[in-house]
């Protein structure tokens, strides 16, 4: 300051009105620090406040003894928001998809690919691990023989699907025949019994013989592997493809655009969700008590994965702090937990991802709708720990084959679980059946599915924000080491121009191109 408000001795008359707007711009720029503060986290101080005023109201009404009626009408703001989020999964998944691959090239997309597919199947290996080592520590079935379907007034859940006819339907739903039905209809195997003959005694014989039906849901499975498929196809087409992939790609931005006016609702929503789920309670105390510790063994199991595993597979692989990257993701982890879809989240994840923690768009939107239908290191988690409990439940002794088995199959049975609330619940009867236990048990699963399906969200969208961190460090790696190598070709081609224009003008090879000249002339002189 005082050589610039000096000059040859004289101070310069417009020095003080400079530092007294400087003070004044610092006095502002605190007070405005709070508001910014506002400004950028309104949304998550909302949606957690949100959470908290629901759970609020929720025990406020139920001591109202709302009738079945009253409690529809209760929650319906909270059903409101579920519908609109839903409604925006499949454009949301197909176009970011379809623009996702066609902006990578080729080489990328395999690498990238490649890189996923192999995290998400170590990330759920280790969860479902981890899963069946809590259930064997804590024992959550042992001393809980008496209990069963009948003591809670529950109603018996049976699946008698063969576990062959579960993974070859989950090959099905992955090349839909119809794609217009995939939007809504999945590929599901039914039985019906056939005569097939009479045995000796005359007794008709029958065999159980599958066959398809289509059952409602979204396959996100086959769309999620046709919008692959096509953006690459897009971009192998070159020129040609160039308006279609613009087009889908200006498809996406208008998505995110309503994907950023839905937010706003998210705090009102996820209120009646909380609080309509709480009405709704039945005997809490009497689950609580009876499957204290298959929930215990099931939320620890969440908080191990998601609170050191995966924030030490992000740390590992990119030597960033992980709990700051995931601190700009409040908002989704509020949603996970409210509306326990994977699905649902998707939207606000891929908003938040790439605004606060910004991740390249090309990865996010290529990623992340892969990770909500694949990647279910939770529903892992709490699918091992209930194979576990059953097997305890029903005093059966597990030998190394059926642990394995458990671990195999919740590994790729995560894969083909639905990304909607309770969805896991129908992956842990492959597991059963698998492994020869009965079915009849998994009603106990579903009465507390309500508590153990919140944090198994949570971590099941972690896992997909994680990946498409680690996925976006690995791409900047990638484009770092290929603008270096871009420079040393650009400075070897300089260096050999320099070279080759040094010897053209250089002295001595001037003088020496002369005397060849001149050699000629002295051998004739000689001569």
């Amino acid at each position: 300051m005082e050589k610039k408000s000096e000059i040859n001795g004289h101070a310069m008359p417009g020095s003080a009105s400079t530092d007294q707007i400087l003070e004044k711009s610092s006095q502002k720029s605190l007070g405005e620090k709070l508001m910014e503060f506002l400004r950028k986290n309104l949304l998550v101080i909302l949606t957690v406040s949100g959470v908290l005023v629901g759970v609020g109201l929720g025990m406020m009404v139920r001591s109202m003894n709302l009738t079945k009626a009253q409690m529809t009408y209760f929650a319906f703001p909270g059903e409101m928001l579920l519908r609109m989020l839903k409604m925006i999964i499949l454009p949301l998944v197909v176009c970011s998809l379809v623009s996702g691959a066609a902006s990578l090239d080729t080489r990328s997309l395999g690498k990238l690919g490649g890189i996923a597919v192999a995290y998400f199947l170590v990330t759920t290996l280790i969860a479902s691990g981890i899963g069946v080592a809590l259930a064997f520590i804590i024992k959550p079935g042992v001393g809980a023989g008496a209990l069963n379907t009948n003591n809670l007034g529950l109603e018996s859940v049976s699946s008698n699907k063969e576990t062959t006819d579960s993974f070859l339907d989950l090959a099905r739903n992955l090349f839909p025949a119809n794609l217009v039905a995939a939007a809504f209809r999945s590929y599901a195997t039914d039985y019906k019994m056939v005569a097939v003959g009479n045995d000796t005694n005359g007794t008709t014989l029958y065999q159980k013989v599958p066959y398809g039906t289509e059952t409602d849901g979204m396959n996100i499975l086959g769309l999620v592997l046709f919008a692959m498929v096509f953006g690459v196809a897009l971009r192998k087409l070159g020129d040609e493809g160039e308006e279609l992939i613009r087009f889908f790609n200006a498809f996406n931005e208008a998505t995110m655009v309503l994907v950023s006016w839905i937010m706003w609702y998210i705090p009102f929503g996820i209120m009646f969700l909380v609080g309509s789920k709480i009405v709704e309670m039945e005997d809490v105390v009497l689950l609580v008590t009876s499957l204290g510790k298959y929930i215990f063994a099931s939320i620890l199991g969440h908080v191990i994965h998601g609170g050191i595993v995966l924030p030490l597979i992000y740390f590992g692989l990119t030597r960033k702090n992980p709990f700051s990257f995931l601190s700009g993701l409040i908002t989704p982890f509020t949603t996970a937990f409210a509306t326990c879809s994977s699905s649902a989240t998707l939207p606000s994840m891929i908003k938040c991802v790439e605004e606060n923690n910004g991740v390249d768009k090309r990865i996010s939107r290529f990623i992340l709708p892969i990770g909500a239908t694949v990647n279910m290191d939770g529903a892992a988690i709490f699918q091992c720990i209930a194979a576990v409990f059953i097997a305890q439940l029903n005093n059966t002794e597990l030998n190394a084959g059926q642990i394995f088995t458990i671990l195999v199959t919740a590994t790729a049975s995560s894969v083909g679980a639905a990304g909607i609330p309770a969805g896991g619940i129908i992956t842990i009867a492959i597991i059963l059946e698998a492994i020869g236990l009965p079915t009849n048990d998994l009603s106990l699963m579903l009465a507390v599915d309500w508590i153990v399906d919140r944090t198994t969200t949570v971590v099941n969208v972690e896992g997909d924000a994680l990946g498409a961190g680690i996925l976006h460090h690995i791409n900047q790696l990638e484009m770092k080491k290929h603008q270096q190598e871009g420079e040393l070709s650009e400075v070897r081609v300089e260096a050999v121009a320099n070279v080759q224009a040094e010897e053209e003008t250089s002295p001595l090879v001037t003088h020496q191109a002369k005397a060849l000249e001149a050699m000629p002339e002295a051998i004739e002189s000689v001569l």
